[in-house]
């Protein structure tokens, strides 16, 4: 029984390493509509903890109408301002505009795109 329960501590840290992991996540803030013609300012809010060499978020992208219209990217010796941060990024509302935007984590990866649409009127 002693033998079986030596593991145990090792499995447990092994399985809770997944859900202690910090993938990137974004948040992008814009105006739900905006007139034709107006340039806006569309906020991407990068939460990660971490940043450092060893561990970071290495890039940072933003697609309009599904094309990459901006990315950031980070190394280590381009090290983002801080764990979390702002980005930020201005467009002339001409039509409808789908906005996605992602953040990696050179080491956990991503926690996925975010979208949100800009409405013209």
């Amino acid at each position: 029984m002693r033998k079986l329960l030596l593991p145990l501590p090792a499995v447990i840290l092994l399985t809770s390493v997944e859900l202690l992991a910090n993938k990137t996540s974004v948040e992008i803030k814009a105006p739900s509509a905006s007139v034709k013609g107006t340039e806006v300012t569309v906020t991407i809010n990068v939460t990660h903890k971490g940043n450092s060499k060893m561990h970071h978020t290495d890039w940072v992208w933003l697609k309009v109408n599904g094309q990459e219209v901006k990315r950031w990217e980070f190394s280590k010796e381009h090290l983002p301002a801080a764990g979390d941060f702002t980005l930020e990024y201005k467009i002339t509302v001409t039509d409808d505009l789908k906005l996605e935007a992602e953040g990696h984590c050179n080491i956990h990866g991503t926690a996925g795109a975010k979208s949100m649409v800009i409405k013209a009127e």
